[in-house]
C-alpha cells in the first residue's frame, strides 16, 4: 500500500478540495491510503457523508497553517505545528512515502531541502509542471521557478530528473529533452545556455534534441523542456495566460447576438473537447525533483477533481521508483553530472 500525506490546510479551498480530492483519488486506486494533516476537525467534517474505506484514512492533527504571507523559511522553523511541516515530517519518518501540498510554494520548497534533503549528487531541486500539448502528452518544464539564476550543471540536473520523471510517471522509455533558449542554433543563448547545449549533447543517458524555443513547449514535438527558473517561469505563466485570454475571446464572440449562440450550439462539443484538452486540473501538480522523496506542489486553487489527479500522480511515481531512477542516472553518469566545485550548493 503506497501511503500519500496530504497537507489538507494548505491552498485556496482546504480543507474541502484536499479531502474531496483525497477521497476521489482512494476510490481510483485501491492500492493507496492517505494520511491528511491538517485541523482534525475539519477535517471529520469535510469526510462525513464521503463514501470511503476508513481504514485507508488517517488524520494527523496539525492546527497552524502556513499563509503566502509568511517568510517560507521562517514559516517552516517557527510553524511546528503547521499542516505543511507535520506533512514532511511524516515523509520525513517513513510513514508516508510521497506528500501532495497545495500550499505556499515558498513553503514547500523550503520545507522540502531543509526537512528531507536532496537526492546525493544533485546540485538544485525543481519544479516540474506538466504542460498540455498538441499531441495531448502533455510537456514537462523543468525549471519553473525554483532556481531564478542557474550555471550549466544545474540544468543538466533538470534535464536528468525531468528524464527520469517522465519515464516513471508516464511510461515514456526515452523522452525527448529539449533546452529552452531565444533559438534552436548552437550559438543562440547566453554562456550558460550554451554551455549547458554542450554538456547536454554528451549525456548518454537523455533523448537530447537540442535548442527549442518557446513556441515549441506545446507543440509536443519533444517530451522535456529544461529552462532556469527565471525564463521557465515566465513561459510557463505566458502559456496560461495566452490559455485565458483564448477563452475570453471565444466565450465573447461566442456571446455576441443570436446567430453566435446558434453557431456556439453547433460546435458545443468541439469547444467541449478544447477546454479539456487544455485544462490544467487534469496535467496534475509541479513535481519537486531533486529531493529524497516525492512531492507533488498542487495548484494553490486546486478544486477536487484537480488535487485527485495529484494524489494519483504522487502515487504513480512511487510505483515508477522516480526517486531510485535519478539515484541510479546520476550514479551511471557521475563524471558527466559532476558539478563544478561551488557549484553544488550555488
Amino acid at each position: 500500500m503506497i501511503k500519500i500525506a496530504v497537507d489538507a490546510m494548505g491552498g485556496d479551498f482546504a480543507p474541502a478540495a484536499q479531502v474531496r480530492g483525497a477521497v476521489k483519488a482512494l476510490q481510483k486506486d485501491g492500492d493507496i491510503s492517505v494520511i491528511f494533516a491538517g485541523d482534525e476537525a475539519r477535517i471529520k467534517k469535510e469526510l462525513e457523508g464521503l463514501d470511503y474505506d476508513s481504514s485507508r484514512v488517517e488524520i494527523v492533527h496539525a492546527p497552524e497553517v502556513i499563509t503566502n504571507d509568511d517568510v517560507p523559511t521562517k514559516a517552516v522553523r517557527t510553524k511546528k505545528d503547521s499542516s505543511t511541516v507535520v506533512a514532511f515530517g511524516l515523509l520525513k519518518e517513513g510513514r508516508a512515502d510521497a506528500l501532495v501540498s497545495s500550499g505556499s510554494t515558498g513553503a514547500v520548497l523550503a520545507a522540502g531541502v531543509l526537512m528531507l534533503g536532496r537526492i546525493k549528487g544533485i546540485s538544485r531541486p525543481a519544479l516540474c509542471p506538466r504542460i498540455p500539448n498538441l499531441r495531448g502528452t502533455g510537456t514537462l518544464l523543468c525549471d519553473c521557478g525554483a532556481n531564478l539564476e542557474c550555471k550549466p550543471v544545474n540544468l543538466v540536473h533538470f534535464a536528468m530528473m525531468a528524464t527520469a520523471y517522465a519515464q516513471a510517471a508516464y511510461g515514456m522509455a526515452s523522452p525527448k529533452v529539449g533546452l529552452l533558449s531565444n533559438g534552436t542554433e548552437d550559438h543562440k543563448g547566453d554562456a550558460v545556455h550554451q554551455e549547458a547545449n554542450a554538456l547536454l549533447k554528451e549525456l548518454s543517458c537523455i533523448d537530447y534534441a537540442g535548442n527549442v524555443e518557446g513556441r515549441d513547449i506545446m507543440a509536443g514535438d519533444v517530451d522535456v523542456v529544461v529552462a532556469d527558473g527565471f525564463t521557465g517561469n515566465v513561459a510557463l505563466k505566458s502559456v496560461e495566460g495566452c490559455g485565458k485570454a483564448i477563452s475570453a475571446i471565444m466565450k465573447r464572440e461566442f456571446k455576441k447576438n443570436f446567430f453566435s449562440k446558434l453557431r456556439a450550439a453547433l460546435v458545443y462539443d468541439v469547444i467541449k473537447n478544447i477546454r479539456k484538452a487544455a485544462d490544467y486540473e487534469t496535467m496534475g501538480g509541479a513535481m519537486l525533483l531533486g529531493l529524497k522523496k516525492a512531492v507533488v506542489k498542487a495548484h494553490g486553487n486546486s478544486r477536487e477533481n484537480g488535487f485527485a489527479v495529484c494524489v494519483g500522480q504522487a502515487a504513480d511515481v512511487v510505483r515508477g521508483d522516480m526517486v531510485g531512477k535519478i539515484e541510479r542516472m546520476l550514479e551511471e553518469n557521475a563524471s558527466a553530472a559532476a558539478p563544478a566545485e561551488g557549484a553544488e550548493n550555488a
